[in-house]
């Protein structure tokens, strides 16, 4: 299964962000750009950024959580784009945001028909049928004999399985776990840098065999 987007592909798509960067004027837009020019796992280290400062775990974020979240993963935001930011996510007024919501905002828009086509290639994978996608759930589904490393004996099954999850992961800080949620994330990205819905549903079918 060649799953993840490749590094071409990806190159593309961060180049393509960095040109719509020197036009918009949307923060919130802004703030999706940059997570995006980043790779398809950009979005995912924002939102590690913010657990970081979520102390008692009850996934909402105050002004200040926010606006330090977004400083320390280095987006290029001044305080009033910040503001303006989180006042587009604090629908209710209430002075904190839903993690989660944030994030389901922060990603690309993908219609109705991609969004199921992950679905289905997320419920291949997990075969536990928990919501998470571990290195117990890829035996059987992922073809680790074809991996050029377990070929010529450097990896092992399992160094294939944790290279494949830490394609879906924040670099350099993996936890070879995919959520569903984390694997739309990722797929946001790569719908993002394909116009043609005949071209996404062929890279998803021929990738997944679904």
């Amino acid at each position: 299964m060649n799953n993840t987007m490749g590094t071409r592909e990806e190159q593309d798509m961060r180049i393509k962000c960095e040109k719509k960067l020197k036009n918009v004027k949307d923060p919130v837009e802004k703030l999706r750009l940059q997570c995006l020019a980043r790779g398809n796992t950009g979005i995912k280290g924002l939102g590690r950024a913010f657990r970081i400062y979520d102390d008692d775990g009850d996934l909402v974020l105050t002004k200040e959580e926010f606006k330090k979240g977004v400083r320390d993963y280095g987006c290029q935001l001044n305080n009033e784009e910040i503001d303006e930011c989180f006042h587009s996510f604090d629908a209710d007024k209430s002075g904190q945001i839903s993690f989660n919501e944030f994030l389901e905002r922060l990603r690309p828009p993908m219609s109705n028909n991609r969004k199921a086509l992950v679905g289905k290639a997320f419920n291949k994978l997990d075969k536990s049928g928990d919501g998470i996608v571990t290195a117990s759930d890829l035996k059987g589904v992922y073809d680790a004999s074809k991996h050029p490393k377990y070929r010529n004996g450097e990896w092992t099954e399992e160094q294939v399985f944790k290279h494949f999850l830490a394609s879906f992961d924040t670099p350099n800080d993996p936890d070879y776990k995919i959520t569903k949620d984390e694997f739309l994330n990722y797929y946001s990205g790569v719908s993002a840098s394909i116009d043609s819905d005949a071209y996404f549903d062929l890279m998803m079918r021929s990738s997944w065999k679904i």
